[in-house]
């Protein structure tokens, strides 16, 4: 059963908060990366390459972590325990997006490298539970 995402969370992961994401690695350990989120509904989405670590692990295993821990209240923070879905469906808009949240300008010119990107997905999170003071 799915969580719902209180209404002061919702309005955290609207604006330009960086997350870390968890993900298991084949030996069981942990593996975290600082992402951009975006919120659709009560899911989390954020894009990633084919072949990176989080995406192996993802397709490998989907249970994921999400910690959302604002800068300017350190002491607040979600963690949103959750399965990860991924499709390359709209992961080119999806980057672009996050880009102009996160940065104000496109992708493109945000990381000029990025030309030279794997293919991109776009990852789903489905929250399960969460727990924290958001």
């Amino acid at each position: 059963m799915a969580a719902a995402l209180s209404d002061q969370l919702q309005q955290l992961l609207d604006s330009p908060v960086f997350v870390q994401i968890a993900t298991i690695q084949p030996d069981g350990s942990p593996q975290v990366s600082p992402v951009w989120v975006k919120r659709d509904g009560d899911d989390l989405l954020f894009s990633t390459t084919i072949g990176r670590r989080k995406e192996k692990n993802l397709r490998r295993d989907p249970r994921v972590t999400v910690l959302v821990q604002p800068a300017e209240s350190p002491y607040t923070y979600a963690e949103i325990r959750g399965t990860a879905s991924l499709t390359t469906d709209g992961a080119p808009e999806l980057i672009e997006e996050l880009s102009v949240k996160y940065t104000g300008k496109p992708y493109a010119d945000f990381n000029p490298a990025s030309k030279d990107d794997d293919p991109r997905v776009v990852v789903r999170i489905t929250p399960r539970k969460i727990v924290g003071s958001l």
